[in-house]
């Protein structure tokens, strides 16, 4: 019996969601990729699932797109499982990191084929070609073949050929991984500016954290084939749920410790013997005293002086030497060694290297942080 159209509303009423996965598992012989993966996407909101390699992401988006099967849970599409629906017959879009465009057809003839194979009204399909090219900037190299296009040129094509027959779900599978830094860079931004215009529902896999910060609404983090933390970029990245998504996401430095007296607002933990003060990254479950726990501080988030007086205000100061430092445009990176908390190596970034005092390895410097700005996690 065939199954109905995904369009169609489920008997229970619309679904608000555009995705729903539940309990959804992934096993290869004895190596479980995914793992008991459950989240609702909101229709009409860019997702994107973050991890390294191995973590699970790339399987938990091709059961989405229905190459694979799930092992144990369902997945709901506009709230109808799709187990059964194979994925001709999901309207969802993709784009993969090889593009897979048609190198003998023009750049229009690629946009057009998808309309072709679902058998559009033959008049319309040059004007809807054309309004999708215009999309994603491309007005006027229709007429273009595929490899008289530069890389970032493919992209647009792909992006509008998985576009044009307006599906219901866009999947990303790392399309921006082989570009070069600043054309990915622009196109993470075009891909956010189409997803606002068209309003389509998306999921893109990325190992990558800034592109993972600047196009998402949410953000699901994983790692060995576990759902880490989903939530907004800003919470993901200000309120790590765990010391995995704070070491994957952004640049931060963990020190070592043993769990002191826990209040609503602090939590007091000793590092080589140096009492420091922070927050429970997990304030129902914050760390028993005398339990080892991690704190961690983010690298934009401690303060460098060349002395402690410059530091007033601060909750917590140490002294440092500069290890290295590396000039990065932007910002400089600095590599300190704190002989208070056990030599440990902490990077340190100045985000404004033109206005303030710039430190040469050897230096003698001080650092400092406040407390709301180390979370506490247990080990």
């Amino acid at each position: 019996m065939e199954s109905a159209p995904l369009g169609s509303r489920p008997s229970g009423g619309a679904s608000p969601f555009a995705v729903s996965v539940r309990d959804v598992a992934m096993i290869f012989g004895d190596v479980h990729a995914v793992k008991s993966a459950s989240f609702d996407l909101p229709k009409g909101k860019f997702l994107t699932i973050l991890g390294p390699s191995g973590s699970g992401k790339t399987t938990l988006l091709r059961m989405v797109a229905g190459f694979d099967a799930p092992s144990r849970g369902e997945i709901f599409i506009n709230g109808q499982p799709v187990s059964a629906v194979p994925p001709h017959k999901r309207a969802i879009g993709m784009v993969f990191q090889k593009l897979a465009l048609f190198p003998h057809m023009t750049a229009a003839e690629n946009v057009a084929f998808p309309l072709k194979m679902r058998r559009h009204d033959a008049r319309g399909i040059a004007a809807k070609v054309e309004r999708y090219l215009e999309l994603v900037r491309l007005g006027g190299y229709g007429s273009r073949r595929i490899n008289e296009l530069s890389g970032g040129q493919q992209q647009r094509v792909a992006i509008a050929r998985a576009l044009v027959f307006e599906p219901d779900l866009l999947l990303l599978d790392e399309p921006l991984a082989a570009l070069d830094r600043k054309l990915r860079e622009e196109m993470q931004l075009e891909f956010r500016r189409i997803q606002k215009e068209l309003g389509v529902t998306t999921i893109n896999v990325t190992h990558d954290q800034r592109e993972a910060l600047v196009v998402s609404d949410e953000i699901i983090v994983m790692d060995g084939g576990q759902i880490q933390q989903k939530a907004r970029p800003l919470d993901a990245y200000r309120t790590p749920a765990n010391a995995f998504v704070a070491n994957f996401i952004g640049v931060t430095n963990f020190i070592e410790g043993v769990a002191g007296a826990a209040t609503a607002a602090a939590l007091a933990f000793t590092s080589a013997g140096l009492a420091l003060v922070g927050v429970s990254a997990n304030p129902a479950e914050p760390p028993a005293p005398g339990e080892a726990c991690q704190g961690a501080v983010r690298a934009e988030q401690i303060r460098i002086a060349p002395s402690a007086d410059r530091l007033q205000g601060l909750d917590t100061v140490v002294d440092g030497v500069v290890v290295d430092s590396i000039f990065e445009g932007e910002r400089i990176v600095y590599e300190i060694r704190v002989p208070a908390l056990d030599d440990a190596l902490l990077r340190v970034f100045d985000h404004d290297p033109v206005a303030h005092q710039q430190f040469t390895p050897g230096e003698a410097v001080s650092l400092g942080w406040n407390a709301k700005d180390m979370h506490v996690f247990k080990k």
